[in-house]
């Protein structure tokens, strides 16, 4: 399976800033790929940085003014399976900034007593998908699980905090992805589940909007603030605009309801 992705991002720094970018594919995959950044038509130096998870970070400095940032990608066949410790099932156990799973701990025992296993993610992944209506750019950076409940709509990102919310409540290990997305429409980076069960780490599309064979990780965290496309620090930055595509060729058809790592 060949997979192909792009990323085309403008923004307009208010003064000097370290700015760190999460838009290439995780460490695993045979990919080839280019990235650039670019102000005022010359490239700008970065150094690349790794996490435990295999998020690829990439960091640079820039000056006040705009900078162009271009990624593209192309990888063969499937990555490795993602491993796991006990430090990290203990990490994606507990509650985060945006999944307040102590919050929602007897919601979700209510909700799903007795129900366990792969049974419990696709009852979590349903239950999302019916108390949530999609609405991208109704919820603000600010908004946590909780808050995506009471006003009972969100984009993916929202979806992911929901559903991982509930699942650590139920003591499932769960974790947010951000990957770039086949066939995802409209297209932009998407962000996803990652659930321990079974000796494994499954991937859950709570949105049903792609399907899950031709997804790349870009990074996995705790929720959305591991897992940010771009952060800068030192300087305030304005969004100028952000293009992304992703393609794929001869994936198989999904129907979201079998077991599937993230590969």
């Amino acid at each position: 399976m060949q997979r192909r992705a792009t990323a085309q991002i403008r923004i307009r720094a208010l003064g000097p800033a370290r700015m760190v970018l999460a838009v290439a594919v995780a460490q695993g995959g045979r990919a080839s790929e280019r990235l650039e950044i670019q102000q005022r038509g010359e490239r700008i130096p970065f150094i690349e940085l790794t996490d435990t998870y295999g998020t690829r970070l990439h960091e640079a400095d820039i000056e006040a003014g705009e900078v162009d940032i271009d990624y593209e990608v192309a990888v063969e066949g499937l990555a490795p399976l993602p491993d796991s410790g006990d430090l990290e099932m203990l990490t994606f156990l507990r509650q985060s900034r945006y999944c307040e799973s102590d919050v929602l701990h007897e919601r979700a025992h209510q909700l799903f007593d007795g129900v366990e296993g792969h049974e419990l993610l696709r009852a979590v992944r349903d239950w999302t998908a019916t108390s949530i209506r999609y609405e991208h750019g109704s919820t603000s950076t600010e908004d946590g699980a909780l808050a995506v409940l009471e006003a009972g709509r969100g984009a993916c990102r929202d979806f992911a905090h929901v559903m991982i919310a509930m699942l650590r409540a139920r003591d499932v290990p769960a974790r947010y992805v951000s990957v770039y997305a086949p066939e995802l429409n409209p297209m932009d980076f998407h962000a996803v589940v990652e659930a321990f069960v079974g000796g494994e780490w499954v991937v859950i599309d709570p949105t049903g909007l792609a399907p899950r064979h031709s997804f790349l990780r870009i990074a996995t965290g705790r929720d959305a603030a591991d897992a940010a496309f771009m952060t800068t620090i030192g300087g305030p930055i304005e969004m100028v605009s952000v293009v992304v595509t992703a393609s794929v060729m001869d994936a198989p058809f999904d129907d979201h309801a079998e077991p599937l790592p993230l590969r």
